[in-house]
């Protein structure tokens, strides 16, 4: 697959089987996820272009670097929430910007229900964020809503992904990468990954 980028680093490995596993209460689910989109953040960011930045050292001047553009952090609301303070504790100057999206549990289309977004961030590197990539419908629409507000460079991250979701991102938004930690086997007639790891809003906020 194109611009499938999956993070199969050990710790990240061994977080996500103990956060698929039934037994781990809301609480626990919401460190693991936070720990996971923590760790994977350094692996989503490393192609991001950095600028000089003229320092002082205790010893002599110098010149290092940093970030060369301003990040945006989108989770697609709700379960997007649950990664966006682990994904902060690596880019606290990130600034927030919010989309609802959910499906229509019998059609299984996209329904957008809130946007708020920084007036600027279209000047921004944007991570889009949501721990589930299934149908690929609602994370398409989120795609979509930041292309008509002038984003150029985006990344789309998740946990799992199905095959159906990937597919359906590539075929709407082909220029755009997905980051994952796990590609599943597929979707069930209910549109659930499977082996997946339920529904991800649920276990973050005991619902």
């Amino acid at each position: 697959m194109q611009n499938i980028f999956l993070i199969d680093h050990p710790v990240v490995q061994t977080k996500l089987t103990e956060l698929r596993d039934y037994s781990a209460n809301h609480r626990q689910f919401r460190e693991l996820l936070d720990e996971i989109a923590m760790l994977m953040t350094y692996e989503v960011t490393r192609d991001w272009p950095v600028s000089p930045r003229p320092i002082r050292t205790p010893l002599e001047p110098m010149i290092g670097k940093q970030l060369a553009r301003q990040v945006t952090l989108v989770p697609i609301l709700r379960a997007g929430l649950g990664m966006a303070d682990g994904v902060m504790r690596i880019l606290p100057d990130a600034r927030m910007g919010h989309l609802g999206v959910r499906r229509n549990e019998e059609t299984l289309e996209p329904i957008a229900y809130y946007q708020k977004l920084p007036p600027d961030i279209a000047d921004t590197e944007v991570l889009l964020i949501d721990p589930m990539l299934a149908t690929g419908g609602s994370g398409s629409a989120a795609i979509s809503f930041l292309k008509k507000a002038g984003v150029k460079s985006m990344k789309f991250v998740c946990l799992v992904a199905a095959p159906e979701g990937i597919e359906a991102l590539h075929k709407d938004h082909p220029e755009v990468p997905i980051y994952t930690a796990a590609i599943d086997r597929q979707l069930n007639e209910k549109g659930y990954i499977l082996p997946g790891l339920g529904d991800a809003g649920d276990r973050i906020f005991g619902t």
